[in-house]
């Protein structure tokens, strides 16, 4: 189901609950019923929960969104660390510099092809390109430099695999959803709850009362959709890419 769907359908399901709520309590009010009347303490206490609401519901988008910003970064520190191992090993001999190229294109073929649709549909990385940045580990640290000059590229080179390792690590991390369960069960109540007390203030059947109540319920229900998009960094709407490793390898779709 695509995702605009969901949404749409999330958000006319929001607006509908409400709107037949409100029209049937209105049908059960009798007909000497004031609806003007309505304590000053339910109106403090709606404005309260609607401001503390507001505030988690920021936190909980700031949060989602700057996880997304991190995994991407860790595509992009990954990518990198590989360019440069491809790149400086080039003051090696023919034979272990190509070999070194060789497994580094495998592995960031494997990532962009196999690796990514698996962290997509079940949130994790593969078995198979651990074992192809540890071969990319074994190619740079086997070696034994022959010349200074290639023992002052040995070390820069076994730092950018530890700089790969280490960002494959983090994008493992956040290959999964970043929000917990009990946050979600938070913002949902939160917002059933923010959503009931429009019922407290004892709205009426207008054209114009009913539309805002509709928007309101609607509005929420975006904001709560927007957090689950930007929950999975790899997977949903505005997804992180693999476009650092085609930035840098162009050959891949070759």
């Amino acid at each position: 189901m695509s995702e605009w769907l969901v949404l749409t359908l999330a958000m006319a399901a929001a607006c509908g609950v409400v709107l037949i709520v409100t029209l049937l309590r209105h049908r059960r009010t009798g007909a000497d019923y004031d609806a003007s009347e309505t304590p000053d303490v339910i109106e403090y206490m709606t404005m309260m929960i609607g401001v503390v609401y507001a505030i988690v519901l920021g936190l909980a988008i700031a949060g989602v969104w700057e996880a997304r910003g991190a995994a991407q970064e860790h595509v992009r520190v990954e990518a990198q660390a590989l360019h440069e191992i491809s790149e400086r090993a080039r003051v090696y001999p023919e034979d272990i510099r190509e070999r070194i190229r060789a497994d580094v294109h495998t592995y960031v073929s494997h990532v962009v092809t196999k690796e990514w649709d698996a962290m997509a549909a079940q949130g994790e990385l593969t078995d198979r390109g651990a074992d192809l940045l540890a071969r990319i580990r074994h190619d740079v640290t086997d070696y034994e430099p022959k010349s200074d000059f290639e023992a002052q590229a040995y070390q820069p080179l076994v730092d950018q695999v530890a700089a790969a390792d280490d960002a494959r690590s983090r994008r493992a991390d956040s290959a999964g959803a970043t929000m917990p369960g009990v946050v979600w069960f938070g913002l949902i109540i939160g917002g059933l709850v923010t959503i009931g007390m429009i019922f407290t203030l004892q709205i009426r059947r207008t054209p114009r009362e009913l539309l805002l109540a509709g928007l309101f319920s609607a509005l929420f229900a975006f904001l709560l959709f927007l957090i689950w998009d930007f929950d999975a960094p790899y997977s949903r709407g505005i997804a992180a890419t693999a476009e650092p490793f085609r930035a840098l390898f162009p050959h891949l779709d070759g």
